[in-house]
């Protein structure tokens, strides 16, 4: 039955543009059926199967649908897919965060991991960043909506993404070459050359791309100079593969990468101003509008049109371009070892070496306050599983049975700097009261008061910090079916699971003078500015980046203290799932899941500040599913239907305060909602597809668990971040020969999403009576459109596309946070606006 299997599977994905999976099979004994170009083949289960068979809330998406949406890499599957969102902020390669069913886990720290777990030929990529290649020769990308830790492992609490690239075929020579140019100077190449070197046995497949793009965002200095411009793209990737099946049904696929990027990411516009500080620090001697200096901005909190048209003229303001560079490699192994007729053993490891070095001004201004001069990533993974599986009672039962292991080191290092301008911003946040430099000035009292002249400015305070984690995970799983009367399906997966980790942070240099000072005279500085005064003193002149890691109980202002700690738990993950057949292809099912995400150790300088713990707990979630699939009128229509609720306990957060990152655990977050997804095919040249998500994800009033924090009340009562209620997707594709040569096509998608919060917080936590509003935390509602027509050869020798993403240039934001100690004003990251270009394609 297995060898059966997989050879109809084999056969559907060979007519339908999917290639099966490496899975032992004997091409000789069974023939492939006939084309249905309806059946759509996916790996959700860790087997091959119809995707309308399966009892998981899935989107798969063939390499057509991600062509002709301008699908590139991982960020741009919100264009396929209503229920999954993502975003990303400052840093290029740890700040992407990716949300299915409106839960994700905010980035920023390389000690958090994400909700969305990724897997790329069934190996995790343990960071999102690692994850940002560019997508080509691409077999089927499935969006696994829900827990999925039974199958997928660790860190799968909201989803997963399960991306297959084309596998070398040993049975023909062929490839394919593709060439892009458009605005924003866009250049991408790609191709790719599969070969066999035995016939039926052993083949190559090599891969390439390359893909340089100018900046969309203007970053001007003080005077409105342009300087330059950032997000933007200069990448190239190369895969190699090996692939082996021999006539006994034993199949290696062997799969090497490596790609570089040089990007210039991300530089963030100002929204809201702040006229107080700004005025003040012009009587101090700043550049106007206290180095800001972008073509508008609005001073009103509650100016939302206003908002928006300064984001619409995407202009930052800098003294520096940011830069991020990144390298990476991997190696990936699969081996499928028939076990007779029944049964199959198969292994996939991998191993990836990340790396990145990054620059920026990390205070989004034209002054010289506080720079990111080096922010060195390098993480290791290494992964194995072994899985048995086949069937059994004449094909009633499916079993699997496995065993997962990986193995990952983190080391980060990263160089601050106080720059001359410091000290006047600080005068400004003073309100002008101690002049134009207010911690020289209260440093040179304290050394010194009948003597002026030797005070200690922060001007070049500079700190090194060293963060490092080594963590081990394993576990055992299993997941079966048992289809107990027919068309009725019991399904249980157990997985035990259990995780370990030693972390921390060590300071390697600091130069920090200004800070000791200021310590050593507190009565100086009570005597100087009163007493309710001193802790913001203390905070600006120890500034939690650059502050000297000596903290002890002995001091009392909570300073950065070394640590090294450890972390472990062990979960059991289980599932269970009923689905039932009626007369085919209409099936509903049930299922309960309780899954898990590692928690581990805050990798910030300000962990263990105070004496506070380091680490944050596990995630936990408990998810109920309702789902209807259904094909009619002859499998014309296809339209699938899920119905959630998931609980969360524990809820991992990161905040950026506007001076720190803070990690916490929030008590509850419930997501709640229905997803309808639907293909019409009203005759073999048109397509018709829609996809609707309604989601309800939220802190509810009582999320605090128990807990006083501030930042974890203020959250109660709102939606999570970037979690729009209603999103919809509605699409076009019509294609039909035009001659006895030629073919043609035009495709249309339009995304819709409604209301969304941008911040982490929705109100202000320093007063949770007034609880009042974050300014521009809301991105209003928007559409964006998508086109894209082509003219070719029937035989695919060539064919010409022009194309269009965003036609309507809604520009929109990602995140929107407190600019870095710039008082009440407010900065956001912009997403992409419109693109357009040309595309032409040759395969042979």
């Amino acid at each position: 039955m297995t060898r059966k299997l997989a050879a109809y599977a084999a056969g559907l994905m060979a007519c339908s543009s999917f290639t099966a999976p490496a899975f032992a099979q004997d091409a000789d004994e069974v023939e492939a059926p006939e084309q249905d170009d309806s059946v759509i083949i996916v790996t959700a289960t860790r087997r091959a199967q119809d995707v309308q068979d399966i009892p998981i809330a899935v989107t798969a998406v063939s390499p057509e649908q991600l062509d002709k949406q301008g699908v590139v890499n991982v960020q741009n599957i919100t264009q396929v897919s209503p229920s999954f969102s993502t975003s990303n902020a400052q840093v290029a390669s740890g700040s992407v965060v990716l949300r299915i069913r409106g839960v994700g886990t905010t980035s920023n720290n390389i000690g958090f991991e994400s909700a969305v777990g990724i897997f790329v030929d069934g190996a995790y990529q343990s960071r999102p960043g690692v994850a940002l290649s560019e997508f080509v020769d691409i077999e089927r990308v499935e969006v696994l909506r829900g827990p999925q830790g039974t199958l997928f492992g660790r860190n799968t609490s909201a989803g997963a993404l399960n991306i297959t690239t084309r596998g070398p075929d040993v049975t023909e020579f062929g490839g394919f070459a593709n060439a892009t140019y458009g605005n924003f100077d866009l250049i991408n190449v790609q191709g790719a050359i599969n070969a066999p070197i035995v016939e039926d046995t052993l083949a190559v497949r090599l891969t390439g791309a390359y893909r340089s793009r100018d900046g969309f965002v203007d970053v001007v200095d003080e005077t409105g100079t342009k300087i330059g411009e950032s997000n933007t793209i200069d990448q190239f990737l190369v895969r190699a593969q090996l692939g082996f099946e021999s006539d006994s049904g034993i199949t290696v696929r062997l799969i090497g990468d490596y790609s570089e990027s040089e990007n210039q990411c991300c530089a963030a516009v100002e929204l809201l101003g702040d006229a107080g500080l700004e005025a003040t620090l012009g009587a101090l001697g700043a550049p106007p509008r206290g180095g800001m200096a972008a073509p508008s901005v609005t001073f009103n909190p509650f100016d939302q049109p206003g908002a928006e048209q300064v984001l619409d003229n995407l202009t930052a303001t800098a003294n520096r371009l940011p830069l991020a560079e990144t390298e990476q490699w991997g190696i990936t192994g699969e081996i499928n070892i028939p076990l007779g007729d029944s049964a199959d053993l198969i292994y996939i490891g991998s191993y990836r070496d990340f790396s990145s070095s990054e620059n920026y001004d990390s205070d989004f201004s034209a002054l010289e306050v506080f720079d990111v001069d080096r922010l060195d990533t390098e993480i290791t993974t290494m992964t194995h599983e072994l899985r048995i599986q086949g069937e059994a009672f004449g094909g009633s039962l499916e079993w699997l049975v496995g065993g997962y292991y990986s193995d990952e080191e983190i080391s980060s290092s990263t160089d601050f700097s106080l720059g001359s301008d410091y000290d006047l911003l600080i005068g400004g946040l003073f309100g002008g009261l101690l002049g134009p430099a207010p911690l020289t000035l209260l440093t040179d009292l304290i050394n010194d008061p009948l003597t002026p002249g030797n005070g200690v400015s922060p001007n070049g305070t500079t700190a090194t910090n060293q963060y490092s984690q080594e963590s081990e995970s394993f576990s055992i799983f299993t997941h079966n079916t048992l289809e107990v009367a027919e068309g009725l399906k019991l399904t249980v997966g157990l997985r035990y699971s259990d995780e370990s980790k030693t972390g921390g942070f060590t300071q390697l240099a600091n130069n920090n003078p200004t800070c000791l000072t200021l310590l050593s005279g507190v009565p100086t500085i009570a005597a100087t500015v009163g007493a309710d005064l001193v802790p913001n003193v203390l905070g600006t002149g120890c500034f939690a980046f650059t502050a000297p890691a000596i903290g002890s109980d002995a001091i009392a202002f909570p300073l950065p203290r070394p640590f090294n700690v450890p972390f472990s738990d062990e979960e059991l993950i289980y599932t269970g799932k009923v689905s039932y057949e009626f007369e085919a292809p209409v099936s509903v099912y049930a299922s309960f899941t309780h899954g898990y995400k590692s928690g581990g150790i805050n990798l910030d300088i300000t962990a263990n500040s105070g004496g506070a713990d380091p680490t944050f707990r596990s995630e936990l979630v408990d998810a109920y599913e309702l789902g209807l699939k259904a094909k009619f009128l002859d499998d014309a229509v296809t339209m699938n239907l899920a119905v959630f609720h998931e609980e969360f306990t524990d809820f991992q957060v990161l905040e950026f305060t506007g001076a720190q990152f803070t990690t916490f655990n929030v008590g509850r977050a419930l997501s709640s909602g229905f997803e309808l997804e639907s293909v019409i095919r009203p005759d073999e040249n048109l397509t018709l597809n829609a996809g609707l998500s309604y989601t309800n994800a939220r802190y509810p009033d009582d999320c605090d668990g128990g807990l006083t924090s501030p930042n974890v009340l203020a959250l109660c009562g709102n939606t999570l971040t970037n979690a729009p209620e209603i999103v919809a997707i509605f699409g076009a594709n019509y294609e039909r020969d035009l001659s006895d040569y030629l073919t043609g096509f035009i495709t249309a998608q339009a995304r819709i999403e409604d209301d969304r919060r941008t911040s982490t917080q929705a109100v202000n936590p320093a007063d949770l009576a007034a609880r009042t509003l974050v300014p521009f935390d809301i991105q209003d509602s928007n559409t964006k459109v998508n086109v894209r027509a082509g003219i070719g050869a029937q035989d695919k020798s060539w064919t010409l596309e022009v194309w269009g993403n965003n036609i309507t240039d809604e520009v929109t934001r990602g995140v929107t946070f407190n600019t870095v100690l710039r008082g009440g004003s407010r900065s956001a990251f912009p997403q992409q606006p419109a693109t357009y270009g040309v595309t032409l394609r040759t395969e042979f």
